[in-house]
């Protein structure tokens, strides 16, 4: 008989969230001697950067999703957890889900972020975010409601407030925003409706800085507004929103403020952390910056808790340049496979050398056959920048039959120039555009002091 008795228990990692850091430590740690709880509020990892071609009917949300449970079936050590963590309780080493304790040995933090309004939270009913499924229906349904009304709308005030798309934030995601909006104007829906000209639709993208994709070189942001402006959108750069409301949007440039009637507005000028930010700040002392995100050790730890580690867009690592770095997929993938390997060294009793962040290049579409890509060693502008950043995407989805869904999508975009995902469903359909006082808003309103 085989005395068991002195047999150590198996090191249990309890992984919070299933986005790009958590799955890449789950991943990491297939094979390692550990047993893995990886618990999400939902059953599917998303590809977050293709969200914006789900917003613009370009793909359907299972095309850029992955069931957990399908991604992780040949990882023997992991099992999925659905489900939300309320709590944790770092001195019993506990997370709390649906009233029920799990238990860790070593816990990974990778719930990530959400959009932020700076302040005004109630800005999100007139602006939506884009970071989840549902954030991308509801952008899909109110663009093309917008085009919908415009249709049936005979006042030319109003039609052109309905044909007026703002997207506040000039980063990754509000350039590629707007030139697909664009692009779904002037080559997509061209020939669809009968009372309206879709070319006459304008997009405009505001941004507070002096540029757009303020953290590319200066030179691929200067491509990028051409080939924006190529497009018809118009940018407009150093304008800050200073209110939203009634399909108004209140804009400062200098010493001077604008209203823009728009029936759509779209966000992406910031984000802040997930409310798990907030639960390790109360229960562990860690501290956080100003969005929210949790400051960690050299090591993605937080200080006092060796075991705690934070990774992705919930975790603020200023420990390289002296910044923090910046809340896209490649730092949480990295950091995810770092703590990883962290775990199986402490296993072995060894150590590992802090983390570093490589950077490998930034990427941004703005429209077909133009793209910026920076890969450190090579700016990359036009065609071939598009076709780096098409594979580069394909490459990271998950999933084999993802990646077979999406490149035979975009071939067949591509040849036709259709986006056979644009489907309204959701909200019932849009009201037709408030007027106050029985006065028309004209699409920008004449310049006014501003009053301080």
């Amino acid at each position: 008989m085989v005395d068991l008795s002195d047999k150590k228990p198996v090191h249990q990692v309890v992984i919070i969230g299933g986005g790009f850091g958590g799955l890449y430590a789950a991943k990491s740690l297939a094979k390692a001697n550990v047993q893995i709880t990886l618990i999400d509020k939902r059953n599917f990892h998303l590809f977050q950067p293709l969200l914006y071609q789900v917003a613009t009917g370009a793909l359907s949300p299972a095309d850029i999703s992955s069931p957990l449970r399908s991604v992780l079936s040949k990882s023997k050590n992991t099992k999925v957890l659905l489900g939300e963590v309320h709590d944790i309780d770092p001195k019993a080493q506990n997370v709390i889900v649906k009233g029920e304790s799990v238990h860790y040995d070593t816990l990974i933090v990778a719930t990530g972020a959400k959009h932020s309004y700076f302040g005004k939270d109630n800005w999100e009913e007139f602006a939506p975010g884009l970071k989840t499924v549902e954030d991308a229906i509801e952008m899909r349904r109110r663009i093309f409601m917008a085009f919908e009304a415009a249709e049936n709308e005979s006042d030319p005030i109003k039609r052109q407030a309905l044909l007026t798309f703002v997207i506040v934030g000039g980063g990754p995601t509000g350039v590629e925003l707007a030139g697909a909006i664009a692009e779904l104007a002037t080559k997509t829906l061209k020939e669809d409706f009968r009372n309206i000209d879709t070319s006459e639709t304008r997009v405009l993208l505001l941004e507070g800085l002096d540029r757009v994709l303020p953290p590319f070189a200066p030179e691929l942001s200067q491509t990028a507004e051409v080939s924006l402006k190529a497009l018809g959108v118009d940018v407009q750069t150093k304008t800050l929103v200073t209110h939203i409301e009634n399909d108004i949007v209140t804009i400062k440039q200098g010493d001077e403020v604008k209203e823009i009637a728009a029936k759509t507005v779209l966000w992406a000028a910031g984000v802040k952390a997930s409310p798990m930010g907030k639960v390790l700040t109360d229960r562990t002392g860690v501290e956080s910056d100003r969005a929210g995100r949790v400051i960690v050790e050299p090591d993605l730890s937080i200080k006092g808790y060796p075991n705690i580690f934070v990774v992705g867009d919930l975790a603020n690592f200023c420990h390289q340049n002296d910044k923090p770095l910046p809340g896209v997929a490649p730092v949480a993938m990295q950091e995810g496979e770092y703590v990883a390997k962290l775990i199986q060294k402490r296993l072995k009793g060894e150590t590992l050398r802090q983390f570093k962040y490589v950077d490998r290049g930034s990427l941004a579409m703005i429209g077909q056959h133009a793209a910026v890509v920076d890969l450190g060693f090579i700016q990359l502008r036009g065609f071939f920048a598009w076709f780096v950043w098409l594979f580069i995407h394909i490459y990271f989805l998950i999933e084999f039959d993802n990646k077979l869904v999406v490149m035979i999508q975009w071939l067949w975009n591509y040849f036709t120039r259709n986006r056979s995902a644009r489907l309204i469903t959701g909200k019932e359909a849009i009201a037709p555009i408030p007027i106050a006082n029985n006065q028309s808003h004209t699409p920008i309103v004449t310049k006014k002091p501003l009053n301080v």
